[in-house]
């Protein structure tokens, strides 16, 4: 996937903006502060319907505009153009069209242009709660798989049904409903099929993790395990037997559920170990592996996208020279060179040949010269 340009209005701190990047590896440098992570932020809107830092729409807005407005003109590998319009106004809310149809929901257009991001942020994914690993496999199963991300949004419906119950059994005093039994086996269902598809997910994307940690030359060791809120090992298991023992959870844990008023087990309670030297990188890393094990991740996430759809994503990567030495430097732009499109942030501008580097000031000159 290939963007070949992209057009911003009163989006950020960027009134009027537009940016060509070349095919390979770009590189957008300029102070802090200055809009090269808005720009970045502009395009994943584009790909995912929202942006990668915590924020809603209203945020994105300039400052006391009333509407924002991006434009993104895309090329598939194959050569099919993909014209992405989202706009967002405080009366409307958000609306997005693809070659001017409009797209909803929103769901349908995840992994239509498939893309990965690195922002020092992120790192939260490895440091952060067990929600941060939940968001970061189940963004990466839903760009390839749209079944999943069907499954995932009847789980949360479902979940929130059961909870909402659980809420007013309580409020009753009640011990039992017979409704309470009709949701805990949908639940079943769709919590059997997503932690099988985390589970073989893991054990895919680990051998791609371990692969890159090679070609980047480090020496230790990454892995990745799955930790289920279902009692005992679910390694073996195939769908059927999880529904089996999710429902016979269900059934043991309801009394306390409905005294907690929420659904203790299932992929909602789940966790990812991160590992590398068969330790955990979250306790036992230093700052130093742990951003190594983090940029790993996602160039080990972009391999994943590239064999899976049989299309390469469009890389965004905020930041992620910060903190590296010279030569872990190189060999990420080495590998970066065999990926597609990549577009890069950085505060200072690197002299490395194959690059195609701008600053921030001159796109911003460019739009007032054409004002």
């Amino acid at each position: 996937m290939i963007l070949q340009s992209i057009s911003y209005e009163n989006f950020r701190n960027h009134r009027i903006l537009t940016y060509e990047p070349a095919e390979g590896i770009n590189l957008i440098f300029g102070p802090n502060g200055s809009g090269k992570t808005s720009i970045l932020e502009g395009i994943h809107y584009c790909a995912l319907t929202r942006g990668f830092v915590s924020a809603g729409d209203a945020d994105c807005l300039e400052w006391q505009q009333e509407y924002f407005l991006l434009r993104g003109d895309f090329r598939s590998d194959e050569g099919r153009p993909q014209r992405v319009h989202v706009s967002y106004t405080r009366e409307k809310e958000k609306q997005v069209s693809v070659n001017k149809n409009e797209v909803k929901p929103f769901s349908t257009h995840i992994g239509r242009i498939p893309c990965i991001t690195f922002t020092p942020s992120e790192i939260g994914i490895i440091t952060g709660p067990p929600s941060e690993r939940r968001k970061f496999i189940d963004s990466a199963i839903s760009q390839t798989d749209r079944r999943y991300l069907e499954d995932l949004l009847a789980y949360r419906r479902v979940l929130s049904q059961r909870n909402t119950l659980l809420m007013q059994l309580n409020e009753r005093k009640a011990q039992h409903d017979p409704t309470l039994s009709i949701w805990s086996e949908n639940l079943a269902g769709i919590a059997a099929a997503i932690a099988i598809k985390r589970r073989r997910f893991i054990g895919e994307f680990s051998i791609r993790l371990e692969n890159m940690y090679r070609e980047m030359d480090i020496r230790e060791n990454p892995g990745m395990a799955y930790r289920s809120s279902l009692p005992g090992a679910i390694d073996a298991a195939d769908e059927e037997e999880l529904r089996e023992r999710f429902m016979k959870r269900y059934r043991e844990t309801e009394k306390s559920d409905i005294m907690r008023e929420q659904t203790m087990t299932g992929p909602h309670r789940d966790d990812i170990a991160f590992l590398f030297n068969e330790k955990e990188v979250k306790r036992y890393a230093s700052q130093g592996q742990t951003r190594t094990f983090m940029i790993c991740l996602k160039l080990s996430q972009h391999r994943f996208y590239s064999q899976m759809l049989g299309e390469k994503p469009i890389c965004l990567l905020d930041d992620i020279f910060s903190e590296l030495d010279e030569r872990r430097t190189e060999r990420i732009l080495e590998v970066l060179g065999t990926f597609g499109q990549s577009i890069i942030t950085t505060t200072e501008r690197k002299e490395t040949g194959g690059m195609t580097a701008v600053s921030i000031d001159s796109l911003k000159k460019r739009m007032e010269r054409n004002a």
